[in-house]
């Protein structure tokens, strides 16, 4: 092994996290300055806001990327894509703050150089499920009836219902999905979801009451209370639900997404909802993002929207570098990485 590791980290972290990964091993150097970052716009912001450097910090940077060979953090705005051996000569390995890289990195062309990527996958488990219990009690316990007779000061008594016994249904049963499924057994719901694979694949060993392919929706699909999507963007999942999927849905039943926005055909959703076939939305991604203001879906009473920030909280970097570290320890002892985004699958 080298006697330098360098590692450059490109957003804001704390100072006892830093002390943590360089505690790792001694050869490490960490490549890390504030100021050639945008400022964090809210707490674990790791993508900071615009920033315009001087030509001086511009050069500090290209520096310390051309010294890289770990990256802890985003690409830097630029300096990606199919050059990003020209900025990024000595990288070998880059960990990511996002569970889902894969079609970015098609798309940029990242998947065609010789760097590993590993992913944040399972990080944003628990925002991410009480997110959807969040929105599956607003639905159920009347909150829109709620916030609706507080605005015009209207009392009047109402009967609600509850998740016991409700359907749910999850588009992915990874990390996440799991993480969705231990919650809402706890509130006694009746949970099935699917995997890209289900031969030989035993629904109890996932703690849901039945289990259906990618390739088969239909019977999930009309069974369904509530939907959740935490599937990874794929050539398979983009459209994954479309005008013929909405119909399946029983009338009233809600789509939760929390995938990617390409996974739902944003025009079949606004029209079921506006019919009132879906009885309504939590939307925490988009088509395009951010929501275009002249979007139907701002100005529908029963839609939630979240600007893409369910599986962002307070102790986002505190686990993020938990995985990182021991990721980094691997990597030091030439041992398999977790969470390697698969170039072909695109997870």
């Amino acid at each position: 092994m080298k006697d330098q590791i360098k590692i450059f980290i490109t957003f804001h972290i704390a100072p006892e996290l830093l002390s943590k990964i360089k505690s790792v091993d001694p050869k490490i150097e960490i490549l890390y300055d504030p100021s050639l970052l945008g400022e964090p716009r809210y707490t674990c912001d790791q993508h900071g806001g615009p920033i315009k450097r001087s030509p001086e910090q511009d050069q500090k940077l290209q520096s310390m990327m051309a010294e890289t060979e770990i990256l802890f953090g985003y690409l830097p705005t630029g300096y990606g894509g199919r050059d990003i051996k020209k900025w990024f000569p000595k990288l070998r390995w880059n960990q990511s703050p996002s569970a889902g890289i894969g079609w970015g990195a098609k798309e940029s062309g990242l998947i065609e150089t010789d760097i590993t990527f590993t992913t944040a996958g399972g990080v944003h488990n628990i925002p991410l499920a009480e997110f959807c219990i969040m929105s599956m009690l607003m639905f159920t316990k009347n909150y829109f009836l709620m916030a609706e007779g507080k605005e015009k000061k209207h009392w009047a008594r109402n009967c609600s219902t509850d998740l016991s016994g409700k359907t749910l249904a999850i588009v992915g049963l990874g990390k996440a999905g799991k993480e969705i499924v231990k919650l809402a057994k706890c509130l006694g719901m009746h949970v099935i979801g699917t995997k890209r694979t289900v031969d030989g694949v035993d629904p109890a060993n996932l703690n849901v009451d039945a289990i259906y392919s990618n390739k088969n929706l239909k019977p999930m699909l009309t069974d369904a209370d509530f939907l959740v999507l935490i599937c990874p963007e794929t050539e398979e999942t983009r459209g994954l639900i479309g005008k013929e999927e909405i119909t399946y849905m029983k009338p009233g039943a809600v789509l939760i997404n929390i995938s990617k926005g390409a996974v739902v055909d944003e025009d079949a959703l606004v029209d079921a909802l506006l019919s009132g076939h879906l009885g309504g939305a939590a939307l925490d991604v988009f088509r395009t993002e951010p929501l275009p203001l002249e979007s139907p879906l701002w100005n529908m009473p029963r839609v939630i929207i979240s600007p893409h920030s369910a599986s962002t909280d307070d102790k986002q970097n505190e686990r993020l570098t938990d995985v990182f570290v021991d990721n980094l320890h691997r990597y030091l002892a030439s041992k398999p990485l977790n969470s390697v985004l698969d170039k072909k699958l695109l997870y």
